[in-house]
């Protein structure tokens, strides 16, 4: 059986890792225009730079959590695509062999100028050198609003071919991971969405399991048989 799951911050939220979607409308006391698009960068790079150090940290102390460790138990019973849009590695660090980041990661750094990538330090600054080109254009490996997600072409492909399509702790408002649902329902997999609470694009899923990620997920893996 080929399943493929997108996962959203819901699912790290409970490791303690908080969401930009708090109902003040900041993330980690910041407007989203200020620290994660690329005019914000170039507007003030430094400021970009100390939020994501902070993130880098909070993460670095965040640990897996059931629901990160339910998937990597998955990848044994199933033909399973994991994409996830949350930039931590809570999903390495719980077992899973393969992870497709689509929106980038907080521990790489990417040169602006000749977009060579490298492991990113605990602090990074954009006066850093790239190691490939000199330049100091160090700049977070991650995808901003405004920029084009990673590995697009092999995500839709997953999607088009999995027999079961997961959603787990999305907020269904950030595209295109908002669409994906809707993509593999019109290509025959069975659509399933795993949340706190609906998300903006419930509709797209005939299943709907609804609770903690912590809980809901372990129970729904359990479900799979053992391959």
């Amino acid at each position: 059986m080929r399943v493929t799951v997108l996962t959203g911050a819901g699912i790290s939220a409970e490791s303690g890792i908080r969401t930009f979607r708090a109902s003040d409308g900041l993330w980690e006391d910041h407007r989203i225009e200020d620290v994660a698009t690329p005019e914000a960068f170039q507007r003030d790079p430094a400021l970009v730079q100390r939020f994501y150090n902070m993130r880098r940290a909070d993460a670095a102390q965040a640990q897996p959590n059931a629901a990160h460790r339910a998937l990597a138990d998955l990848a044994l019973r199933c033909e399973l695509t994991l994409i996830t849009q949350n930039v931590d590695d809570l999903h390495e660090r719980g077992g899973s062999p393969a992870v497709i980041h689509m929106h980038g990661r907080l521990n790489g750094a990417l040169c602006a100028a000749c977009e060579a990538r490298w492991t990113a330090p605990g602090v990074m600054s954009h006066q850093d050198a790239c190691p490939n080109c000199g330049r100091a254009a160090t700049r977070p490996d991650i995808v901003w609003f405004g920029e084009m997600p990673y590995q697009m072409e092999e995500i839709w492909a997953a999607v088009e071919a999995a027999d079961v399509f997961a959603a787990i702790g999305t907020s269904g408002q950030v595209y295109p991971a908002a669409a994906l649902a809707q993509h593999a329902r019109r290509h025959g997999a069975e659509t399933v969405e795993l949340n706190i609470a609906a998300s903006a694009v419930s509709r797209d899923f005939v299943r709907h399991l609804t609770g903690p990620a912590t809980r809901i997920v372990p129970e729904w893996v359990a479900g799979f048989s053992q391959t």
